[in-house]
């Protein structure tokens, strides 16, 4: 698959990159067709990162920013390039300080892989579970074989569904309930991920199906409050297939999911995206009170239509390639340099994330900038979802008649979108929703 730079990272001097996002021939015709291109003079490429550092390793993350604001990040370099975006490291850091960093988080994460694997030795056996291994109450379930093979277009992925020497020892009193619990969903994360962009060459590999069950496996047993829950699998992947040490890539995961973990905190009475949807219902109600309207009078006031959208970060409405594209597009518009010390110091209270001054504003991403200024904390991913609505104004006015031409006139954009175009529209829809709400 090529070779990688010391950040895990592919050299595009030593490898080909697009290998990496190579569609199973069977799929080719079937999924959105890829809009990104890299450009020249607009692309962050490797020559111009590598210039951004200065000779101990302190990079000019403001240059970096607008450098992919502008045109997005070779795929050669998206992975060590994210690890930033998503405030794995420090920008003001020095290379010795960050291998350090990088050091004590790989022994971390083999330390809690390794507690998850007294638990369940499947894990980093390089085979995962898709059926349950455990009932409700401790007690393991047997099954009449140990293993099955899925064999599909050359792809070998032993998937175990046999019990453990641990449950087989174990009663119900003497495993503890945390334990049932995360056992409990190891099957439906391999589930989830056996059909996890499934259309890649890269996921016929059972090494590459399995680190990622492994991640996700580790993030469910170290998330108490959450686990694990359907969706994670797509916003892992991508982390998977640009990074290649595996820890690396849980680190960037466990990232991603700090951003957006309050979206899949579930209650009683409510799911964690519903604050977003509120969100973007008081957004949409700001901006084109007409088009809210008609979503109201179509009982569509939740915006639960908008519901993968928001929880997948619009992996579905892109291809592969595109919805990293835009990944990397909203995460430098939404750059925040304070957010790493925010993250390492485990602040409960956010507000100093959101600190800033002129001097400092620079550093900031054009959409966070403006939401430091307004005093917001709304994410870009809402105003995506609003210029998306704003854009099939005519046509839902016209042809929503109910909750169904909705989710099929939405259904509609899929593979049809830029990515670029709809940031640059996502902040028009901030520009005018902060200049309306201003005057309210």
């Amino acid at each position: 698959m090529g070779c990688f730079d010391e950040g895990g990272c592919m050299n595009p001097e030593l490898g080909e990159p697009d290998c990496f996002y190579e569609i199973r021939p069977e799929f080719v015709d079937d999924v959105p067709k890829t809009r990104f291109k890299p450009r020249v003079g607009k692309t962050l490429s490797l020559r111009k990162w590598n210039s951004a550092f200065t000779l101990d390793g302190h990079l000019d993350i403001a240059k970096v920013l607008s450098r992919i604001q502008r045109g997005g990040v070779h795929p050669s370099i998206k992975g060590v390039v994210w690890e930033f975006l998503l405030a794995c490291y420090d920008p003001n850091s020095t290379f010795e300080e960050r291998n350090q960093l990088r050091k004590h988080r790989r022994e971390q994460y083999s330390n809690w892989k390794a507690e998850c694997k007294k638990m369940e030795p499947v894990i980093g056996s390089g085979r995962y579970i898709t059926m349950p291994i455990i009932s409700e109450d401790g007690r393991p379930v047997q099954y009449p074989s140990n293993n099955s093979c899925d064999s599909d277009n050359g792809a070998v992925a032993v998937l175990t569904a046999f019990p453990t020497k641990l449950d087989e020892n174990a009663t119900e009193a003497s495993l503890e309930k945390k334990v049932i619990q995360w056992k409990l969903g190891l099957h439906q994360i391999g589930l989830d991920v056996h059909r996890t962009d499934r259309t890649l060459v890269f996921y016929e590999s059972a090494a590459n199906l399995a680190k990622l069950w492994d991640i996700l496996a580790v993030y469910a047993w170290m998330d108490k409050d959450i686990g694990y829950c359907q969706g994670m699998s797509d916003l892992c992947s991508p982390m998977v297939i640009l990074v290649e040490n595996e820890a690396d890539a849980f680190w960037c995961f466990e990232r991603l999911m700090r951003r957006v973990r309050g979206n899949f905190k579930c209650t009683k009475s409510s799911v964690g995206v519903q604050s977003q949807l509120s969100t973007l219902a008081e957004v949409l109600r700001v901006v084109d009170p007409k088009l809210h309207q008609h979503i109201e009078d179509l009982d569509g006031g939740q915006y639960l239509f908008a519901f993968r959208m928001l929880m997948v970060l619009f992996r579905r409405e892109f291809s592969v390639v595109d919805a990293m594209h835009l990944w990397e597009l909203m995460w430098a518009m939404e750059y925040n340099p304070n957010t790493f010390s925010a993250y390492e110091e485990l602040f409960e209270d956010t507000t100093k994330c959101r600190q800033g001054n002129d001097k400092q504003l620079k550093k900031y991403g054009k959409f966070e900038r403006k939401n430091l200024k307004a005093g917001s904390e709304n994410s870009l991913s809402i105003f995506l979802v609003a210029s998306v609505l704003e854009s099939k104004n005519k046509r839902l006015l016209k042809e929503a008649r109910g909750l169904d031409d909705i989710i099929k006139i939405l259904n509609d954009i899929n593979g049809d979108i830029d990515a670029k175009e709809a940031c640059k529209e996502a902040l028009k829809v901030q520009n005018k929703y902060l200049r309306k709400i201003k005057k309210l």
